[in-house]
């Protein structure tokens, strides 16, 4: 028997999605909860591919309006000027602030659309039966998990910035529509996260070593 085989499922535990504790349920209808900190065990989440796939797509269609329309409207002597993500990405890297501007980056562009695409893969493969690299998808999926709040940035920037930017009638800041939809991305990627079951990586695989057991 290959160190592959040994999973959780096959030896009749149950993972506790809190601290991780690996628990034998109280029966199979009814797992019970986790000894450790209380939590209500789970063999898997209901629905979980379904309830991803509806959060990614809708999360996929937000992005585009956060990326289009403007994040920060800025009010000077009568004149309005929206900025956009990429826009103000655009002049911080040529006020020389090139570090910032790296930061807002990835952590407003490329994390949120890297989210998407790892999540995609993940249900892909899973879809596919795929039993090759369960432990690199199971780390993705950690990565994702732990990285996905730090997408919040921009929200935040904005928010401080409407609060300190305050001159009127001289200068004022108002948030635009494009922080609604990135903050609805930010929040549906984490949802999605959250709702994804990293236990149906490993199931193809146990089914397809109990086939040929």
């Amino acid at each position: 028997m290959t160190a592959a085989q040994h999973t959780a499922a096959r030896a009749g535990l149950v993972s506790c999605e809190a601290c991780r504790l690996l628990s034998r349920p109280a029966s199979t209808s009814t797992p019970g909860f986790c000894r450790r900190c209380g939590e209500k065990l789970e063999s898997r989440h209901h629905a979980s591919i379904e309830t991803t796939w509806a959060l990614v797509i809708a999360a996929a269609i937000c992005y585009i309006p956060a990326n289009v329309l403007p994040v920060l409207n800025t009010t000077s002597l009568g004149e309005t000027e929206a900025d956009t993500i990429l826009g103000g990405v655009a002049f911080l890297y040529a006020s020389g602030s090139w570090p910032l501007a790296l930061i807002v980056l990835i952590a407003s562009v490329m994390i949120p659309l890297g989210k998407l695409v790892a999540l995609v893969y993940l249900m892909l493969t899973i879809q596919r039966g795929s039993i090759a690299n369960n432990r690199e998808r199971t780390r993705l999926y950690r990565i994702v998990e732990i990285i996905g709040r730090w997408s919040m940035l921009d929200v935040f920037v904005v928010a401080f910035t409407v609060a300190l930017v305050q001159l009127q009638p001289l200068t004022s800041v108002a948030p635009g529509a494009g922080v609604l939809f990135f903050a609805a991305v930010v929040v549906l990627t984490m949802l999605a996260a959250e709702s994804f079951d990293p236990r149906l990586i490993w199931d193809a695989s146990g089914g397809q070593q109990a086939d040929h057991g």
